[in-house]
């Protein structure tokens, strides 16, 4: 166990480098794929393999780049040990599982998406969209039940924010509906209805204390989607436990492959 925890938090950190800089990237409108090599974000020199190995570079170069001794941006090393992290924690709490593979695959791309729109205000509805796609078809060999009620989380994480867009009358972006999508696609209905609950319990918790104290005006733009990624990540570790407790409103099965 405590090997596959390691392993898990290596592959995760490998994940977290990679998702960081393609997201940089696409927000900068550069290929994050190909012959792209990576390059020190100060002085353009391209790094070598002893530069990039993730969360150790760069605490052996001591957030400093080899060449320039420009500082490393620590969202760097911050997007690799965060990612490690949580892909070491669902390891520990699903195992080798159907379900591991499902949580890893909301959870990265949840990362790229909340980094766009933390950046620029953007998600890409191809990124937002791939986690549903990749869900429903790791849900083919589960069965009809199981391809349903990704259908159906897909459509209450799209619907839902739609119906917001259109009430508020574009207060929020489409953006926000094909993350939702996309993560309704994967986790299924009942885990998505969770997701979007603690994504908005999440975002109020955050934004309003900051409007009190005059660090926000009530009406400037806050990017929801890292608000409803973190909810529907928290909602990887404890929506069985909730779909149990609620189970008399909505069936105690939390549904394939949780």
């Amino acid at each position: 166990m405590i090997i596959s925890i390691i392993l898990s938090f290596t592959a995760g950190a490998c994940a977290g480098s990679f998702l960081n800089a393609a997201a940089m990237r696409t927000v900068a409108d550069r290929k994050w794929w190909g012959s792209e090599r990576s390059v020190c974000d100060s002085c353009g020199h391209v790094l070598c393999s002893l530069d990039l190995a993730p969360v150790f570079s760069y605490l052996l170069l001591r957030g400093k780049c080899r060449y320039c001794k420009a500082s490393i941006k620590p969202r760097h090393f911050a997007a690799e040990v965060a990612v490690g992290a949580l892909s070491a924690a669902l390891f520990w709490g699903w195992g080798f599982s159907a379900a591991f593979g499902m949580s890893i695959l909301v959870a990265w791309f949840s990362l790229f998406n909340s980094l766009t729109d933390f950046e620029n205000g953007y998600i890409y509805d191809a990124w937002a969209i791939a986690p549903g796609v990749i869900g429903l078809l790791m849900r083919i060999p589960a069965g009809t039940q199981a391809v349903i009620s990704g259908l159906l989380g897909a459509a209450l994480g799209f619907g839902v924010i739609a119906l917001i867009i259109l009430v508020s009358r574009g207060g929020m972006g489409w953006g926000d509906a094909m993350l939702m999508a996309g993560i309704g696609g994967a986790v299924g209905w009942k885990f998505c209805a969770f997701g979007l609950y603690a994504g908005f319990l999440i975002g109020g918790v955050t934004v309003v204390p900051l409007i009190f104290i005059k660090k926000l005006k009530r009406k400037d733009a806050v990017p929801l989607g890292p608000f409803l990624a973190a909810g529907s990540t928290v909602i990887l570790f404890t929506g069985s436990a909730l779909v149990s407790r609620f189970g008399e409103f909505i069936g105690s099965d939390p549904g394939w492959p949780w």
